[in-house]
């Protein structure tokens, strides 16, 4: 049975107090002009009674959908037993309950042995924290990313970033950092691993020895370019032999988004140090992690800390969303069928039109060809009920981040508003007046 979803009936919002008193930085709100003002399960809602489909879950921060009522609970019962709301880095119940949780649940079952850094809230305070470690434990100064890489807006992620015009509004040199073709960046004929371990092994490339290289398995908001199994083994062994650290930017490849909570799972390699922010929290708080092996556990006490790593509602809802999702592989076995829908539809809409897809797990994504076209099927969704949202260097990938526990009937729905509204956009030239 096809599920059909109403087309919203929101109007735009009066923006006289955005316009007033918020910085024009802001950019969602550009393409999505409602005021929205409730949101449950896979559903946002605007304040004129507009109901939409959410293809975006908050770049991948609500991989569990809007208010799940299990983890709502946790925090609500929570807060009713007055329980810590910040407590910096003090010993909390709801810490120890959030450690205890990663443990059990997510490290042991995995064979993985990582001490767990609370950092800022956000990834890029993960990523500093990341960069700023292996910096500290090896003694050197570069960080080797790559092409297409994002990893954040403060100045050392930033370097790290590919982006231009996010590298621009830097105001200062952003050094220390080499970029480097990322897997397939000049096309499959090109081993964008041997280029690397051709210039580290020559002391005449002008590359100097890493303190680390950092990659996203799945880059997020580079494309949805994914790198293979093969790939990334060979970027880990190059780490190892030139005696850098190998660091995964996880923020929004992990919790699940790519199939399994960890993104590098199965490809036979295991990172020094992970980054993890987004989905972390389970509905939205902001949560930020880094992982490490306990040998790099290098920190002087207070050398690296900030005023909210210790935000405990967020750790309720984190234990509660690691107990209930991932304590048996049902969860992501369903993840594993949903994405294998989502790559059968997008090959098909790709095929129709002699276009590509990107990305792995339930990060997928289909290259129109132009950010033109791309923002012209966003919007043409929003207008149908979806909210989804583009990707890469221009732009140019319609990309899909639909909640982990979305149903395939409504799943369908939203790739059905997707196909019709890449169909039309591409029905007429760009340039040429539609009759």
């Amino acid at each position: 049975m096809t599920t059909t979803l109403p087309k919203p009936t929101g109007q735009m919002p009066d923006t006289a107090i955005y316009e007033r008193r918020e910085s024009v930085v802001r950019s969602y709100a550009r393409s999505m002009p409602r005021q929205f003002n409730k949101a449950e399960n896979i559903w946002m809602r605007d304040n004129q009674g507009g109901r939409y489909l959410d293809f975006l879950s908050g770049c991948s921060t609500l991989n569990y959908g809007h208010n799940h009522p299990v983890l709502k609970q946790a925090l609500l019962d929570y807060i009713a037993a007055d329980g810590i709301a910040h407590g910096l880095d003090l010993h909390t119940d709801a810490k120890a309950d959030f450690l205890d949780a990663l443990e059990s649940v997510i490290l042991k079952p995995r064979g993985l042995d990582y001490r767990a850094m609370f950092t800022g809230p956000t990834g890029t305070n993960a990523v500093e924290a990341a960069i700023k470690l292996a910096r500290k434990v090896t003694g050197r100064e570069m960080v080797i990313a790559f092409t297409n890489g994002f990893h954040g807006m403060t100045l050392g992620a930033l370097a790290c970033t590919g982006n231009a015009a996010k590298r621009g509004g830097a105001g200062v040199p952003l050094s220390h950092v080499a970029h480097e073709p990322y897997d397939g960046y000049h096309g499959p004929e090109v081993d964008t691993a041997e280029l690397l371990e051709r210039r580290l092994s020559d002391p005449s490339s002008g590359l100097d020895a890493p303190a680390a290289i950092l990659v996203e398995t799945v880059q997020g908001e580079g494309g949805l370019n994914a790198a293979s199994p093969e790939w990334l083994r060979r970027i880990a062994a190059i780490a190892r032999r030139h005696s850098a650290l190998m660091i995964v930017d996880d923020i929004q490849a992990g919790c699940g988004r790519t199939g399994s909570f960890f993104s590098f799972e199965g490809m036979g390699f295991t990172p020094d140090i992970v980054t993890m922010a987004k989905s972390l929290s389970g509905m939205g708080l902001p949560f930020a992690l880094t992982l490490f092996r306990p040998e790099l556990d290098q920190w002087e006490p207070g050398e690296h800390n900030g005023t909210f790593r210790g935000n405990n509602h967020a750790f309720v809802t984190a234990a509660a969303a690691l107990r209930h999702f991932w304590s048996d592989g049902r969860f992501q076995q369903d993840i594993a069928r949903r994405g294998a829908m989502i790559e059968r539809r997008l090959e098909a809409m790709a095929a129709e039109h002699g276009l590509t897809t990107r990305g792995r797990g339930m990060m997928r994504g289909i290259d129109v060809g132009s950010g033109e076209v791309a923002a012209t099927v966003t919007a043409a969704c929003f207008d149908r009920g979806l909210i989804i949202e583009t990707s890469g260097a221009h732009d140019e990938i319609v990309k899909v981040l639909a909640p982990l526990i979305i149903d395939d009937a409504h799943l369908s729905a939203g790739l059905d508003i997707m196909e019709t509204c890449i169909r039309e956009a591409l029905a007429v030239p760009y340039g040429v007046a539609a009759e």
